[in-house]
C-alpha cells in the first residue's frame, strides 16, 4: 500500500495543540512510522516501552533488571525499512501494538548528544552565523540530539583534536552504528515523550550536515557556558 504526503496527513489528522491530549484523539502510531520511512527515508524499528503495575514501572521486554527500560529494540521484532508506506507500517505495528518508535543510528545519520540547554543555545548561535543544522530532538531527561551525517561518531575524537578540544572535559558524545534513539512522539522510558526542537525536512533528512560544521559551536557552548561538573 503506497502513500503520499497528503494521505499521511489525512490519516494522522490535525496535530495535537496541547500536551496531555487523550490517547484516543491521536492518530495510529503507524502513521508516524510511515512518515519516517516514506517521507524522510529512515528505517524504524519497534522498541520496548515502559509499563506500570504494582506501583512501579518495568520494561515491556520482561527482563527483571533491564539495563535500558523502555529504550531498546524489541528482540525478534521486524523493522520497517526506509521507503515503506502505510501498509507495511501498519502490518508491522499491528504485531507490536504500543511499541516505541526507534531510529537506528549509523545508517542515514549519526547523532551528537549534548545537554538540552547547551543544544538550544548552540542552535541559536548556528542560526545567527548561517551555519547548517539538521534535525534536532530533545529528550525528557534534558538531552539534545543533533542529527548529522553518518560517520560522525567514529570521527568525533579526531575532529575534536583538530579543533583543539581534545583535552577539554565536554558533556558531549557521539552515537553511531549499533545505537538507537527514541523518535517523537514516543516516550523515552517512563520519563515522557521525545520532541523535535527542529523537525526534519526533505533536505536535512536526506543530507544531514557534516559534523565538522557544527561541532565547534557545540563544543564551545558545552565548555564555556555549560561546563561539566
Amino acid at each position: 500500500m503506497g502513500f503520499t504526503i497528503g494521505s499521511i496527513r489525512e490519516r494522522r489528522g490535525p496535530r495535537e495543540s496541547r500536551p496531555g491530549a487523550g490517547r484516543r484523539e491521536r492518530a495510529p502510531l503507524y502513521t508516524a512510522v510511515a512518515e519516517y520511512t516514506g517521507l524522510w527515508g529512515w528505517d524504524v524499528v519497534p522498541g520496548a516501552r515502559t509499563v506500570r503495575g504494582g506501583g512501579r514501572s518495568r520494561c515491556s521486554c520482561g527482563a527483571a533488571r533491564c539495563p535500558s527500560p523502555g529504550a531498546h529494540p524489541l528482540a525478534g521484532a521486524p523493522g520497517v525499512p526506509a521507503g515503506s508506506g502505510l501498509g507495511e507500517a501498519a502490518r508491522v505495528w499491528g504485531r507490536v501494538p504500543g511499541a516505541a518508535l526507534l531510529l537506528p543510528v549509523g545508517r542515514a545519520f549519526d547523532v551528537i548528544e549534548v545537554p538540552e540547554a547547551a543544544g538550544r543555545r548552540a542552535l541559536t548561535r548556528l542560526e545567527r552565523m548561517g551555519l547548517p543544522a539538521g534535525p534536532v530532538a530533545v529528550t525528557p531527561h534534558g538531552r539534545a540530539w543533533f542529527l548529522v551525517a553518518p560517520g560522525a561518531a567514529a570521527g568525533l575524537p579526531r575532529l575534536l583534536y583538530r579543533m583543539g578540544w581534545d583535552d577539554a572535559v565536554l558533556d558531549l558524545r557521539g552515537l553511531g552504528p549499533g545505537d538507537h534513539i527514541t523518535a517523537p512522539p514516543s516516550d523515552l522510558g517512563a520519563l515522557g515523550p521525545v520532541r523535535w526542537l527542529r523537525p526534519p525536512d526533505p533536505e536535512t533528512a536526506e543530507r544531514p550536515p557534516q559534523a565538522r560544521l557544527l561541532l565547534g559551536t557545540l563544543a564551545y557552548v558545552c565548555h564555556r557556558e555549560f561546563p561539566r561538573g
